[in-house]
């Protein structure tokens, strides 16, 4: 598979550099390949953004309307928000939005309304959602209110973009502080985005539920409280999707909300084999888990490892198990097979690691399973 980062290539930049220049001939296209170019191939996707979107900054004209018009007559002239969409001889679309975005969104706060039609249409062939962020800095207000008039909007890009863009905590862009402090300004929004007849907007507005749960937990429980409807699988749906921090993490509350109230069963003869293994070996976690209720139960069935810390304490890391429905007096197997591997996102230390099950939030039983060290470990 073709490395993340080749989304913005060489190829991409020149063809970028040649729409420019067939719009707007005073271009210093030479001087600005030659020097975003240069190095560019052993820079990571973030940083090759960066690149572009600071080269085109410097080679453009300094009047936002003037700017904006260049790159709004640089878009391809085919609509659709798919990042496997091509740059071509039409014009710019796919990842090549996002350096444009930046341009677009960090150096045209002076004429907002410019900027933000600007990103509108630029939404509509990937995302603006990291070119938006700087004017909802800027002036989150005013910015908002723009947005509201998107809602109804007959592409969907569009309407995703006033969830997506305002996300407190987007993945690979810069946060949103007051939103992080203060959701409510965004809440009347989503609210008229949860039923949208797009999956592509509902999935963001999920997403961004999920972003405020992560600081305003208790906020997130009521509001699903209030917004689920038993009835419409769609909307369960969104909000399961937006629960799911806390549902991994074992909040009673929100577990409740989905009908996983706090559990009545035993579990027995829990299991692991083998007791030490090096790392890349596997273990078999295993259990039986036996109601208590005169009711069936409908469980979330997680486990919970705790990896030793260099400094001898533990981190938790909670893996999805399964979701099951326990008849009254039944019992279920809990069976996983889970590899302890290399990743780049966490370093594994040897000694005792410890297993236990999460069911509808509750912890039950201390395993422990020995890493022996190894060569990398």
């Amino acid at each position: 598979m073709e490395p993340f980062k080749n989304a913005i290539s060489p190829s991409l930049v020149k063809l970028l550099a040649d729409h420019i220049g067939r719009i707007w001939p005073s271009f210093d296209d030479a001087t600005f390949l030659a020097e975003t170019l240069t190095g560019l191939e052993a820079l990571e996707l973030k940083q090759r953004v960066d690149r572009v979107s600071d080269g085109l900054l410097l080679y453009l004209p300094t009047d936002t309307a003037e700017r904006s018009a260049i790159l709004r007559a640089v878009l391809h002239p085919e609509e659709g928000s798919s990042p496997e969409q091509k740059s071509d001889e039409m014009g710019m679309r796919g990842f090549a939005i996002w350096p444009l975005s930046l341009v677009a969104g960090k150096h045209g706060l002076d004429d907002l309304d410019v900027t933000l039609d600007l990103l509108k249409d630029m939404t509509k062939r990937f995302s603006s959602e990291f070119g938006i962020r700087y004017p909802l800095i800027h002036d989150q207000d005013r910015v908002l209110g723009h947005l509201s008039t998107w809602i109804d909007d007959p592409h969907p890009a569009v309407r995703r973009l006033v969830s997506e863009g305002t996300r407190p905590r987007l993945p690979w862009a810069q946060q949103l502080p007051r939103l992080i402090d203060d959701p409510t300004p965004m809440l009347p929004l989503l609210k008229r985005l949860r039923d949208d007849p797009s999956d592509y907007v509902r999935r963001s507005v999920a997403n961004h539920l999920n972003d405020i749960s992560k600081d305003h937990p208790d906020r997130v429980v009521r509001l699903a409280e209030r917004w689920m409807d038993k009835e419409d699988s769609t909307r369960s749906k969104l909000l399961r999707h937006a629960c799911r921090s806390l549902i991994k993490a074992g909040n009673p509350a929100a577990l409740a909300v989905f009908g996983h109230a706090e559990p009545r069963v035993r579990v027995a003869d829990m299991s692991v084999s083998p007791q030490s293994i090096t790392l890349g070996g596997s273990i078999e976690f295993n259990a039986k888990i036996l109601s208590e209720a005169s009711v069936s139960q409908s469980l979330v069935i997680d486990y919970v490892a705790g990896f030793l810390r260099a400094n001898g304490d533990y981190s938790q890391k909670v893996f999805k198990g399964t979701t099951v429905e326990l008849p009254s007096k039944g019992e279920v197997e809990f069976r996983k097979t889970i590899s302890v591997r290399p990743i780049t996102t966490r370093r594994y230390y040897p000694g005792t690691q410890r297993l236990c099950l999460r069911i509808n939030g509750k912890d039950f039983g201390d395993l422990t399973f020995d890493l022996a060290a190894h060569t990398g470990c």
